[in-house]
């Protein structure tokens, strides 16, 4: 036997061996994936942009996870009210939820500091510092232990300091807001009943139809874009922008404990890690909203946009002071929060405010106001 003839009976052998592990491979029945794991959670809002924002979180979940976890995003009222969403997740009727801690803060004052409390020289995004590496994260566990509540969340998504709002006139001085009947939310609305005003808390799908119909005199919700969207253009004229109402408020996502710790370990992860890449995307995309459409409200709509007067803005610190010292008083806990939250603020505040140049002196350098 030639040397050529071995050489072709061993490549032919292979070959065939070849051809019936292929014959094989195609043959064997297909090994079934595993279904992915599905939250259902629901959002506060109805539509909007604060519903594109909870979708853009999901949708991060999503490129993450692959085709092992999936939310299930809700509007609005799908399942349960507002109202009722943090105890829906508490008991499993919903897997998560995505809201502010403004709206269950009925249950704790404490609440209200996780987004809705008073300015001690910061915005969102030192608050968020502080709930990430000052402590707040933890002292939110400990709150949520405190109510009994089988609940995780995280928090992200820095939003701008909200409007004063939508007013029949525009407010040159403090003494105007006395006794105007004033929507709002969280603890802001203990600051503003120390102004003289008188505060209803009213869900954001329900202000516009309010002030139409005479029920409210002014009212705030949050943004350029949500309110524009909501129509109060079309019951106001007078916007007033900056106030220390709600100066730095950022979203809650909390998730049932129990559903959240059976959840693998790098799933668990790409739930929080998620929340923290939604902080970039947020700010970037909404301020470059918020701005849009305050130049469509003033340009387009016959929006007359002012700047709180600062007598306006000095009362509601004094206002702040109230609170804070009668809450303090009542809740230790409250208390505990406020310290851990001045103490952050008083150090990165301070070296910020060192280092940190005047922008608005280069803004009018180049645009003139």
């Amino acid at each position: 036997m030639t040397k050529e003839s071995v050489s072709r009976r061993k490549f032919l052998k292979g070959s065939a061996l070849a051809a019936a592990v292929t014959a094989g491979t195609v043959a064997a029945p297909a090994i079934a994936r595993a279904e992915p794991i599905t939250l259902k959670m629901q959002a506060a809002w109805g539509g909007g942009i604060f519903l594109e924002n909870a979708q853009s979180y999901v949708n991060r979940v999503h490129a993450m996870a692959g085709n092992d976890l999936k939310i299930d995003l809700l509007p609005v009222d799908s399942v349960v009210k507002t109202s009722q969403m943090q105890d829906a997740v508490h008991r499993g009727v919903l897997d998560a939820a995505h809201y502010v801690p403004a709206y269950w803060y009925s249950k704790s004052p404490t609440a209200s500091l996780f987004g809705t409390g008073p300015c001690f020289g910061w915005s969102s995004q030192e608050v968020l510092g502080w709930v990430n590496y000052g402590g707040g994260q933890e002292l939110f566990d400990e709150l949520m232990s405190n109510l009994g509540l089988n609940v995780v969340s995280f928090f992200n998504s820095p939003m701008p300091a909200q409007p004063l709002g939508w007013f029949k006139e525009e407010i040159k001085d403090v003494s105007q807001l006395k006794g105007l009947k004033y929507r709002t939310v969280g603890l802001a609305a203990d600051v503003l009943l120390e102004m003289g005003m008188s505060v209803v808390q009213l869900p954001g799908g329900e202000i516009q139809p309010a002030m139409k119909a005479g029920l409210i005199d002014a009212a705030e919700f949050n943004n350029p874009t949500s309110d524009r969207d909501f129509g109060m253009q079309d019951v106001s004229k007078f916007y007033h922008l900056a106030s220390f109402h709600q100066s730095q408020e950022f979203f809650e996502i909390t998730f049932n404990k129990k559903k959240y710790e059976s959840l693998p370990a790098e799933l668990q992860s790409i739930l929080k890690y998620a929340s923290e890449a939604e902080n970039s995307n947020f700010y970037w995309h909404n301020t470059k909203r918020y701005a849009d459409d305050l130049n469509k409200l003033r340009d387009e709509q016959g929006v007359n946009v002012y700047r709180t007067p600062d007598n306006v803005m000095a009362e509601q610190l004094k206002g702040w002071d109230v609170v804070i010292k009668r809450i303090s008083g009542e809740d230790p806990f409250f208390a505990k929060v406020i310290d851990s939250q001045m103490a952050y603020a008083k150090n990165v505040m301070g070296y910020l405010n060192l280092n940190q140049p005047d922008y608005k002196l280069a803004y009018k350098h180049y645009f003139g106001s």
